[in-house]
């Protein structure tokens, strides 16, 4: 079965280094990660590749994301599987078909970059290219260099959404998702700000990987406190059904706890709906002070006169 990976070529906030880098991989055919501190990893078992982390870089917090990517980019892609190139966050460069296994190779690692004498990009797999730019307006991918997508958001990424497109609410939340997004401090009363990761994307659409390299999902919108810094998770419900927004918002939950929180921070979640949902209500009981509902209205009607400002 196809798997879908996303991988950044090298770090994108270098231009002169990443256009040289993509340059290599297009020629070459090839698409390649770093991690050369650690040696040839190709051969090692899981054990052995933790235990080599470990020796060169200490027990981080990075360990198991690292190895389980190193892992799985040298035992998991196959033949035939595709791969998005990314440039930064918002920005599709490239997509291929894996040609062959995965291999380490020291000096091609070090030709491949800009600076040769201070890093190497060694663990490579070779990529059949298509050429093809996608830019997006806000974030579409995780700043991770390495994961697995399922095959509906790769879907989402290269192409138009299919003909059978999403009910009435759906439409009209994701209008309210922008319109939030637009007017944040206004709707929010200065209470919740916009969160802005460190290469200054806004927290609509924030993409989520778990330490397995494989996609979490995205969350509608992510927010903080003024007051304590403290995350919130907030969803649009989106016309779905009770139980799957607060398992995803839950889930969402957790991943912010383990990946942004840091010392004295905390993360509650809010989810936005149009009209009363006993089975959500029921639902958050069991969560007091850690996910609240808001609802939101909509006021439309037809006139057979423009409006004039004067209220009538």
């Amino acid at each position: 079965m196809t798997k879908y990976w996303v991988i950044a070529p090298c770090d994108s906030t270098k231009p002169e280094v990443f256009d040289k880098v993509w340059g290599y991989d297009r020629r070459n055919e090839t698409i390649a990660i770093g991690w050369h501190e650690l040696g040839d990893v190709s051969k090692m078992s899981q054990s052995q590749l933790r235990a080599r982390y470990k020796e060169v870089f200490g027990d981080t917090r990075m360990l198991a994301r690292d190895c389980n990517t190193l892992w799985r980019f040298h035992h998991e892609i196959s033949p035939g599987d595709v791969v998005v190139a990314r440039r930064g966050t918002k920005k599709v460069v490239g997509i291929g078909t894996v040609k062959g296994p995965a291999f380490y190779d020291e000096k091609r690692g070090s030709e491949r970059v800009a600076h040769p004498t201070e890093y190497s990009y060694p663990n490579f797999i070779p990529v059949n290219w298509e050429a093809k730019e996608i830019g997006f307006d806000n974030i579409r991918f995780s700043r991770y260099t390495m994961y697995e997508i399922p095959e509906e958001r790769y879907r989402e990424l290269i192409g138009p959404a299919p003909p059978e497109g999403p009910g009435e609410e759906f439409v009209l939340e994701k209008h309210l998702e922008d319109f939030l997004v637009a007017n944040f401090g206004t709707i929010f009363k200065g209470e919740f700000e916009l969160y802005v990761d460190p290469e200054g994307n806004k927290g609509q659409q924030y993409p989520t990987v778990g330490e397995n390299g494989k996609e979490i999902g995205y969350i509608d919108i992510l927010a903080r406190e003024r007051g304590t810094g403290s995350f919130v998770v907030i969803e649009l419900k989106k016309g779905r059904e009770s139980d799957t927004v607060v398992g995803q918002i839950l889930r969402y939950m957790g991943w912010v706890k383990e990946n942004l929180c840091e010392q004295g921070q905390d993360v509650r979640g809010l989810v936005i709906c149009k009209d009363e949902d006993e089975r959500l209500r029921y639902a958050l009981k069991a969560l007091p002070g850690n996910v609240g509902v808001k609802f939101y209205r909509v006021s439309f009607r037809l006139s057979d006169r423009p409006n004039t400002g004067d209220g009538q």
